[in-house]
């Protein structure tokens, strides 16, 4: 309960100042620095991947689909239309992100920490 209640004071804070990032993201897009809207989109395409797709919050739609390939639809689709922009964009991405989903998962980042039971 501790974690829910925690969750939800930080959801609270956080929704309003995500809807302020895509503004920023936005305006960057079209007239700010690229790095800085690059480094917005790719941070919304994790929480997209986390929230929407049930995946790990460290990691791309792009390569989540490359590892679902065989096994969901929606990364199908995903790689599909990716591929129409850049070929075998999925691919390269789950080879570069590989590494970290593999050192997160190692150390137990995916894990509870609020309201955790000590051992």
């Amino acid at each position: 309960m501790k974690e829910r209640f925690a969750g939800f004071l930080l959801m609270c804070a956080v929704v309003p100042l995500a809807i302020l990032g895509y503004l920023i993201i936005c305006y960057t897009g079209f007239i700010g620095k690229p790095a800085r809207g690059r480094a917005g989109v790719r941070a919304l395409d994790h929480f997209v991947n986390a929230s929407v797709f049930n995946g790990y919050a460290w990691e791309s739609v792009s390569s989540h689909a490359w590892r679902e390939r065989e096994k969901k639809i929606w990364a199908k689709w995903v790689i599909k239309i990716t591929d129409f922009f850049q070929k075998d964009h999925c691919m390269r991405a789950n080879k570069r992100e590989q590494p970290l989903i593999d050192l997160m998962l190692h150390k137990g980042l995916h894990e509870q920490t609020i309201g955790k039971k000590r051992d």
